[in-house]
């Protein structure tokens, strides 16, 4: 097992996340439950989307809790490849592990569409060059309206810390932000779902470049040893 996809009571994108890796990438991969260790085979981590504990309280604010979360806050601290989609995404926030909030869309509907997003030039990975200048992913939330202060969003813009913008924008997102990934280059959060666009009867399959950026330097790299329980 490489890819651990995390899952919460609540999450709905967990076996979507665990199809889309281990069956199209061809990664091994397995859903691990939210009390459970992070196993130390363990080279990547999914935080998917969905509703964990019923977003009770805000979406992610009680999932941040959950046991296996201090083993992904030391996995991603040793520079293990995280990436959290949707629910995921507002956990990270939540957690620490990425700047700002993800609020209530400004239009105060929730958007279920194929949104059109433009591609950032991140890094070495995460760029045009490889993605594409432009993408249409699915989105499915309510509280996908990003937020960060003035200081956040300047450091995030001139990192090059945005990895997708919104064409579009269907929330009311600050700078059109619909995905992130911290300064080490090795967390990632997006609000649209690649994992449901990589089939060829889905509407599209640009989720493939997106996951296939992701999971691409476990294939080069050893596991991330976590400290025993």
């Amino acid at each position: 097992m490489k890819v651990a996809i995390i899952q919460f009571p609540g999450s709905n994108c967990d076996w979507d996340a665990e199809h889309a890796v281990h069956d199209v990438l061809g990664i091994p991969a397995k859903r691990i439950w939210h009390k459970s260790r992070l196993p130390s085979e363990t080279e990547a981590v999914v935080v998917p989307g969905g509703f964990s504990f019923g977003d009770y309280l805000r979406c992610g604010a009680i999932a941040r809790f959950s046991p296996i979360m201090s083993d992904l806050k030391e996995f991603a601290e040793k520079g293990g490849q995280v990436l959290g989609i949707c629910n995921g995404f507002q956990i990270l926030c939540e957690a620490g592990l990425l700047p700002g909030a993800l609020v209530r869309n400004d239009c105060m509907e929730f958007r279920c569409i194929n949104q059109p997003l433009r591609v950032e030039n991140s890094n070495d990975r995460f760029n045009r060059e490889k993605l594409g200048p432009s993408l249409s992913l699915p989105i499915a939330h309510g509280e996908g309206n990003y937020r960060a202060d003035d200081a956040v969003l300047s450091d995030l813009e001139t990192n090059g810390q945005v990895l997708l913008r919104y064409e579009g924008n269907p929330n009311g997102s600050v700078n059109d932000i619909a995905g992130i990934r911290n300064p080490g280059g090795n967390v990632y959060g997006m609000m649209p779902h690649p994992e449901r666009a990589v089939e060829s009867h889905h509407p599209t399959q640009d989720g493939l470049p997106v996951l296939a950026a992701f999971v691409e330097p476990i294939r080069k790299t050893q596991s991330v040893e976590l400290s025993p329980s």
